[in-house]
């Protein structure tokens, strides 16, 4: 038996109805919008009023029109480029999965956070999970450090001056020694890191270029501590150096410029 039941929200339903209209038709008054919604002038207003102080609607205060804000126009430039960045590197991801049978991750910066976008999973019985959507520090991890290392210098210091939560035994949560360290990792364009934030676990990663040159997300291959020697340790960087400098290329970046700090 199927479930009819419907579990939209009304109010969030009638608000993207609201935004949908304006993208297709541009500018808009409030009597306009109403008769194309088959909605009330004043339940309109509100929508708008609301989508205003959030920067998703904006108004021409000479002809009292409405039109998509600018974080309208953020979003849909942020899911364009997500969806660029996802196909050029799955590809990779997938060659690095099969080769050496770890987990890969693409992670990007999401403010003060890491975020994880896309997985390609081990095959092994012991294995590590980093869902995709999952939200993670900064300051830990193979991806996320190498995300801070090219943020700009204020997020560098408002996360170094936030609560560095201890997650492993490598975890460093001194801000001189993390700052020393994304230094590192900034000069050695990788980084690869054991136990800083799950236990047991490694992770090599190197920064993805765009066309500007600046660093849009990270790739990793990160797996149980005990299954990485020397010798493999060598081949992932080379592979996951070499996927990055694809990745980068793919998506128009400058093979004749240093990578920058993302803005």
């Amino acid at each position: 038996m199927s479930d009819s039941r419907d579990y939209r929200i009304a109010a969030v339903d009638r608000a993207l109805s609201v935004l949908e209209v304006l993208s297709e038709k541009g500018e808009l008054g409030v009597t306009e919008m109403a008769a194309e919604l088959g909605m009330t002038k004043s339940l309109v207003f509100r929508i708008l009023h609301t989508l205003e102080a959030r920067g998703y609607v904006a108004k021409n205060d000479a002809n009292a029109l409405y039109a998509l804000g600018y974080r309208a126009w953020h979003l849909g430039d942020e899911a364009a480029k997500k969806r660029g960045l996802l196909l050029v590197a799955e590809p990779q991801m997938d060659a690095l999965r099969d080769r050496f049978n770890e987990n890969v991750n693409l992670i990007v910066r999401d403010g003060l956070n890491a975020l994880v976008v896309t997985t390609r999973e081990s095959r092994h019985s012991m294995r590590l999970y980093a869902a995709p959507g999952r939200h993670g520090p900064l300051h830990a991890g193979g991806g996320s450090m190498v995300l801070l290392a090219y943020a700009p210098p204020e997020v560098q210091d408002e996360t170094l001056s936030g609560r560095l939560t201890h997650f492993a035994s490598r975890t460093i949560t001194d801000p001189e020694e993390l700052r020393k360290k994304l230094m590192r990792i900034a000069s050695d364009g990788f980084h690869v890191t054991r136990n800083d934030l799950d236990e047991g676990a490694f992770s090599v990663a190197a920064p993805i270029n765009g066309p500007g040159g600046d660093v849009v997300a990270a790739i990793s291959v990160a797996g149980p501590v005990a299954r990485l020697d020397k010798d493999l340790q060598s081949r992932i960087l080379k592979d996951v150096l070499a996927s990055a400098a694809a990745i980068s290329h793919g998506l128009g970046a400058p093979s004749d410029q240093p990578v920058v700090a993302a803005q």
